[in-house]
């Protein structure tokens, strides 16, 4: 009898990820970087290319310190945003943490793998939306707490951020974004000063849980 599922048009491994002062996750990703697999053009409606179409499922060093900061960053009566989430390791570690959390990323195929992370970690459903920068993500709402994690490697980047972060930042909110020193950063330091925001950077050089090293900063926005 034949099978009625299709087969999906890309591999997958699965891999456990350190989190500094946390139990490992279990983590559903890509197989490697040459994957691609488009077939109804929704990643190219969504403006992604078939060189960045299999960044979203890979786990990038900046993605595990944010999920490490996330595990002991204070959470208590805030609206959490993980912008450009991709796998989400940050929103696995701040929903099992009981954070008010919700994952965001503009590739079509991201929400279907944090689900599947979701349920390797014996976790109940974590809330996802659409977040695409530069259109309008309706419903989407005012966050208190914006995190990120090396969202800065293209020049368009800082404008189209920093104009989604606008949109979606709630008075008084603070954003979190780890950067493995890009050379995009001072561009959005400005876009975010005119936004009102004052920044902190701190020098991030400590190994990652496989003790293979890391280069990078924590920039910590505020406003008011």
């Amino acid at each position: 009898m034949p099978n009625a599922t299709p087969p999906i048009g890309y591999e997958v491994k699965f891999q456990r990820v350190g989190v500094g002062g946390g139990a490992d996750l279990q983590i559903r990703s890509l197989l490697d970087k040459q994957q691609f697999y488009d077939p109804l053009g929704l990643a190219l409606d969504a403006g992604i290319s078939s060189a960045t179409w299999p960044l979203f499922g890979l786990v990038w060093p900046s993605a595990q310190k944010l999920a490490d900061l996330m595990q002991t960053w204070q959470l208590k009566g805030k609206r959490v945003l993980e912008v450009g989430c991709g796998l989400g390791l940050a929103s696995l570690v701040v929903h099992r943490r009981e954070g008010n959390i919700t994952a965001s990323d503009c590739h079509p195929l991201t929400e279907t793998f944090l689900k599947a992370n979701v349920l390797l970690n014996d976790l109940p459903p974590l809330h996802y939306e659409t977040g695409n920068w530069g259109r309008v993500n309706k419903g989407l709402g005012a966050f208190d707490l914006l995190i990120a994690s090396d969202v800065l490697y293209e020049r368009s980047h800082p404008a189209q951020l920093s104009g989604f972060i606008e949109e979606h930042a709630a008075e008084g909110a603070e954003v979190l974004i780890i950067d493995p020193n890009r050379g995009n950063r001072s561009a959005f330091h400005k876009d975010m000063a005119n936004m009102g925001f004052g920044v902190t950077e701190i020098i991030i050089n400590e190994p990652l849980e496989d003790l293979s090293a890391y280069r990078g900063r924590l920039l910590h926005y505020k406003r008011g």
